[in-house]
């Protein structure tokens, strides 16, 4: 949560999605101040979700790409426009329609289990400890 728990980390990720991958493109999208940007970048470059390549020497300017462990990310944001259509979506639709190029529909995500397959949902699931929970 210390890594993707406030508004803006969501927010620069989910444009990151959108195909947006430099600073001004970033700010100009989202509104954001320059030094909230700059801090949500370093995070996210730091913590290994977005990379940092520069594209111009002088003045050095960058790129923020995704990278493979953001790009793992991609069901996580799908499962919270879900929620979020289901449930806080303006009558005339949804702000973000997600299209699945296989079938070129217009889809939303869905929670399956990895080994069957099957719907995967709070009255389907136990959570337990696993072996890497620290106790409190």
């Amino acid at each position: 949560m210390d890594l993707l728990g406030d508004q803006w980390t969501l927010l620069v990720l989910r444009e990151a999605f959108n195909g947006v991958r430099r600073f001004d493109r970033f700010q100009a999208e989202l509104g954001i101040a320059r030094n909230t940007l700059t801090e949500r970048l370093d995070r996210l470059t730091g913590a290994g979700l977005l990379d940092r390549v520069r594209y111009q020497e002088r003045p050095a300017r960058y790129e923020y790409p995704l990278t493979e462990m953001g790009a793992d990310f991609f069901p996580v944001l799908a499962a919270m426009i879900r929620w979020g259509d289901q449930w806080l979506a303006d009558p005339v639709g949804p702000p973000t329609l997600l299209r699945h190029h296989d079938c070129d529909t217009a889809s939303t995500a869905a929670v399956s289990c990895a080994k069957c397959g099957g719907e995967m949902s709070a009255d389907r699931v136990t959570m337990e400890p696993g072996p890497g929970r620290v106790a409190l």
